[in-house]
């Protein structure tokens, strides 16, 4: 799992060059994902649902069965650029599942309920 970091200016300046149709500097989206992955760690304790943003990080939320080896059944998979977007409210679950900008299979992979993040 990822390390937690707490950076939520990393996750403005991403979100900023996003806007502005740049790609963030490769640091500050790594520390934006890895914000954004501990607020949701923090509002959806649990080991039911993985959510994996590679390369940079991964945890496990959602109270629910507790998943202990192999793949989970539930995951959720996306790319950074549409982490920040998800979690900054920029784009809506509907929406990046639609595009096929996120993976989400089980049962309990709707992210819907706890996004935004910031």
């Amino acid at each position: 799992m990822a390390k937690v970091v707490e950076d939520p200016e990393a996750v403005a300046a991403a979100a900023a060059s996003l806007d502005a149709g740049e790609k963030p500097a490769p640091l500050v989206l790594r520390n934006a994902v890895r914000h954004l992955l501990g607020v949701l760690a923090k509002r959806a304790p649990g080991r039911t649902v993985e959510v994996r943003v590679p390369p940079y990080g991964a945890v496990q939320v959602i109270e629910g069965p507790r998943h202990t080896r192999g793949t989970p059944p539930n995951v959720v998979e996306t790319d950074p650029e549409t982490w920040v977007a998800l979690g900054t409210g920029r784009k809506s679950w509907a929406e990046v599942v639609a595009a096929g900008k996120v993976s989400a299979s089980g049962s309990r992979a709707d992210l819907s309920e706890w996004l935004p993040l910031v």
